[in-house]
């Protein structure tokens, strides 16, 4: 019956994520012209919520768990496994009280209703994987951004995202680069489960009735800690919060 449900409701989803873009990016625009940065970030607030929970359409149970424990009056580096899509929406929403910006690669940057706008115009850094300089000074803006705003930044060390749900290893330069730029940052793990199972299949069908949990889990005070012990330390507490 799952099965069935999932051809059955996974066009309805994909049509409300794919409207969501197309009608948010032209409200993006506007909200930008009349109010600046925070009236457009209301809109993209709303967007992600509706792309986050118009799952429940899938019958999947959302739960954010933990974000009581967030820093507060400081900046931050959300420190992720990546599993799907979906887990971009679950950081703009979950943590938009902290006005989270992202660590992308440039492709992203255009050519998509919405996503490639926020991105340009949000504070975040497109990178180009292919050109390390390039990577790490786009990086440094953002962690001056953040520092400077008290606002935070998310950063996938994996690359690119699981479809399978195992965990890779974590890799420590963008991690390294936020902290040299916003030294008064802490870290913030955050756990992602059952996205990937959601998209074991890519984008159709979807699979029916998953639970999706995104959790926060302690804060780390970076501070004299060894990069490379630091980044792997958070990918085993993260490994350990899925059971892997």
């Amino acid at each position: 019956m799952k099965t069935i449900l999932g051809y059955l409701l996974s066009p309805v989803y994909l049509l409300i994520f794919g409207l969501s873009l197309l009608v948010f990016h032209p409200i993006q625009v506007v909200c930008r012209w009349m109010g600046g940065y925070h009236l457009r970030k209301k809109s993209v607030d709303v967007l992600n919520f509706i792309l986050v929970y118009g799952l429940v359409v899938m019958g999947s149970k959302i739960r954010f768990r933990g974000f009581h424990l967030l820093p507060q009056g400081r900046p931050f580096i959300i420190v992720s496994n990546h599993q799907s899509t979906i887990d971009i929406p679950s950081i703009v929403w979950g943590f938009r009280k902290h006005h989270p910006k992202f660590v992308s690669k440039k492709e992203l940057g255009k050519g998509i209703p919405s996503i490639s706008y926020n991105l340009k115009h949000g504070g975040s850094a497109l990178i180009d994987r292919s050109n390390g300089r390039q990577s790490i000074v786009e990086i440094m803006k953002l962690g001056k951004h953040i520092e400077k705003e008290n606002y935070c930044a998310s950063i996938f060390p994996e690359g690119t995202r699981s479809k399978t749900g195992k965990i890779k290893s974590f890799q420590p330069a963008g991690i390294a680069s936020l902290l040299r730029a916003a030294p008064s940052a802490w870290i913030v793990p955050y756990g992602i489960d059952g996205n990937s199972k959601l998209m074991e299949k890519g984008y159709f069908p979807l699979n029916f009735g998953n639970k999706l949990t995104f959790t926060v889990l302690p804060p780390i005070d970076p501070t004299g800690r060894d990069i490379k012990e630091l980044t792997l330390e958070i990918e085993q507490k993260i490994k350990q919060h899925l059971g892997q």
